[in-house]
């Protein structure tokens, strides 16, 4: 080989291995660029969880002074039901589940029959408005009837029409309709206790923003009042956990992937 030539593989050997230095810079380059992301995204991911399971924790504090505030008013001492000078800003935080006492008369053959499932089985409750001695109207959840019983009272008038007083829980209106069906009171189907559709329907005027829940009457007749479920799903606890889990092993994968990459760095 002539020196002419051995120069030339020699300078063709060093620009390869620059070649291959700078290859392999680059490479090192992108990768320490995609553990930077990665690292990052890990971070954000574990600060994510974590503002979640504080979110939980306010909702269960939350969740737990609304189940005292109920109790204390389903056990409080019965009060008058809000009259007019009452409704502005009514809401259920604030009002919902009081105990009420309402005291007029019954507008005979205006009963509307709003679809139900209690522990007595599928069937109805009866609403039917009532006359407060103020002069105002109230619709009243007479109570549960079973299907074989929808007939009659819808036929139901004028023996209501008389002075009664009723003690109950004040419920909030339920706009729309039940799940996944609408109340249609062209064809007097109704899926929730909407009251102010109930009132356009029947053409009541001054009716109250609520109706009231009928306590049971102790009699073995129908309607069957008494019938009002008060239960809150309390699980905040649970997802909190959930969620503080679930950072946990982010931040314990996330500090394996740091580690298994200084050590590569190490070794490099």
């Amino acid at each position: 080989m002539s020196p002419i030539s051995g120069v030339g593989v020699w300078r063709a050997g060093r620009a390869k291995a620059e070649a291959k230095d700078m290859t392999g810079s680059h490479a090192g380059s992108k990768g320490s660029a995609s553990r930077f992301l990665a690292v990052a995204l890990g971070l954000l991911g574990i600060l994510v969880f974590l503002g979640l399971g504080v979110w939980q924790l306010e909702r269960r504090v939350w969740k737990l002074d609304l189940i005292a505030r109920v109790d204390h008013r389903i056990h409080a001492p019965v009060v008058d039901a809000p009259g007019p000078q009452d409704w502005s800003g009514f809401s259920a935080p604030d009002h919902e589940y009081r105990h009420v006492r309402l005291a007029g008369r019954w507008q005979g053959g205006a009963n509307t029959l709003v679809q139900a499932v209690t522990e007595l089985g599928g069937g109805y409750w009866v609403l039917t408005p009532m006359r407060d001695d103020r002069g105002f109207t109230v619709l009243i959840n007479r109570g549960f009837i079973p299907q074989e019983r929808k007939v009659e009272f819808e036929r139901e008038k004028a023996a209501l029409a008389a002075p009664a007083t009723v003690d109950g829980l004040l419920r909030i209106s339920e706009p729309g309709g039940g799940f996944l069906r609408s109340n249609d009171p062209v064809a007097d189907r109704w899926y929730s206790r909407d009251v102010a559709a109930i009132a356009k329907a029947r053409g009541l005027a001054d009716v109250a923003p609520y109706f009231i829940d009928a306590e049971a009457s102790g009699a073995a007749g129908w309607p069957r009042g008494g019938l009002t479920v008060v239960t809150f799903r309390n699980s905040h606890l649970v997802y909190a956990l959930t969620w503080f889990a679930l950072a946990g092993m982010l931040a314990m994968a996330l500090a394996s992937q740091v580690l298994a990459g200084r050590r590569n760095w190490d070794v490099a």
